[in-house]
């Protein structure tokens, strides 16, 4: 990781702030904040973060894909905060902390693997291309 650049080690840190900081709040929140009144707090905490720890060996190990596949985890939290914001008054200032987590993981996430992903020269190979290879495979068959 000595060879990274400054903007990728930032992204990096916002993508690190961002996931892990969802984490805990997400376990918090189900926890202590403002826990479910009929159903186990406990398990409610689990099922939250789950979903956030499938990705986190890879996030800390700085690996872009999964940096860029972990944006579709975020999803649900994104989806999570949004219908809170529109629904729910009461949770509405816990919903604007998540969306806030949850936004600094998807930028973090997305440039990181973007910029980190380039100077390791790793590239995803254009739609076009790869609809010409496999046109040209069919064709000489």
């Amino acid at each position: 990781m000595s060879d990274m650049q400054p903007s990728t080690r930032n992204y990096r840190l916002l993508a690190l702030v961002g996931n892990l900081g969802l984490l805990a709040w997400v376990a918090l929140w189900q926890l202590f904040v403002s826990p479910h009144p009929h159903l186990s707090s406990l398990s409610l905490a689990i099922a939250w973060c789950i979903p956030l720890l499938l990705p986190l060996p890879g996030i800390l190990a700085g690996k872009p894909y999964t940096h860029a596949w972990a944006n579709f985890v975020l999803m649900l939290y994104f989806l999570h905060a949004l219908t809170l914001l529109y629904v729910d008054n009461g949770e509405r200032w816990l919903a604007v902390i998540e969306l806030m987590l949850t936004f600094c993981a998807f930028i973090g996430n997305t440039v990181y693997a973007r910029k980190r992903g380039k100077e390791l020269g790793m590239k995803l190979t254009k739609l076009s291309e790869v609809e010409k290879r496999e046109k040209q495979s069919f064709e000489d068959r």
